[in-house]
């Protein structure tokens, strides 16, 4: 962790534990050194500095674009490990990106939901978190995030203090299905992308807070 990261690390562990009353669970499940993908339900902005405040190493997030344009605001960000990704979160350019951090063994957090749920539930997986596996060959950690949605969800102009919890799961390995997308035609590799995502959201709604 460099400096900024580690101070913004401590102060959010801080920030969970009194605000929050926080929980974290399975985090020896995350590999502390490599390339991993961090693969999370998403109740909340909370979530993101959630999961990468739970475990003893420095993680990569995802953020738009257009915050990097703010002088001040870039900076941070990427002292944070921040990846620049467009409004709809995908994109050439940011994949590439996000391909490459894996490959210098770093972790990120992704989101296979795409975006914060509006009711509290799960939602389905979208495939792109599919192809970002697939291309990568980093294990994949599932995590699920519990109270966030009530402690500061779509709802709500301000965070409550509500209790949250973190849990890790057993990574994930999909050596079969990457070396099945090396030779397969175009009409399975979707197939295949979807597959990986929903075999992921799975994993993740098995998680229980305990």
């Amino acid at each position: 962790m460099n400096l900024s990261y580690r101070i913004g690390w401590h102060c959010f562990r801080a920030m969970y534990a009194t605000y929050f009353r926080w929980r974290v669970f399975g985090a020896e499940n995350v590999p502390l050194k490599g390339g991993v993908i961090l693969a999370s339900n998403h109740g909340s902005f909370l979530d993101p500095p959630l999961v990468g405040s739970g475990i003893k190493r420095d993680i990569n997030y995802l953020a738009r674009e257009s915050l990097f344009r703010f002088p001040g605001i870039g900076a941070l960000l990427r002292s944070w490990n921040s990846v620049p990704v467009d409004r709809d979160g995908g994109g050439a350019k940011g994949l590439k990106t996000i391909l490459d951090r894996l490959l210098q063994g770093n972790g990120i957090i992704l989101f296979p939901e795409g975006t914060r749920t509006k009711d509290g539930k799960l939602q389905p997986a979208r495939s792109g978190i599919g192809l970002t596996v697939i291309k990568s060959t980093a294990p994949v950690v599932p995590v699920r995030v519990f109270g966030t949605f009530e402690a500061y969800g779509r709802h709500h102009k301000f965070p409550r203090p509500h209790r949250v919890a973190v849990k890790y799961g057993k990574p994930m390995n999909f050596e079969a299905l990457r070396a099945e997308a090396k030779t397969c035609d175009k009409a399975r590799l979707k197939i295949i992308y979807q597959q990986v995502a929903d075999e992921i959201m799975a994993a993740i709604a098995k998680l229980e807070p305990k």
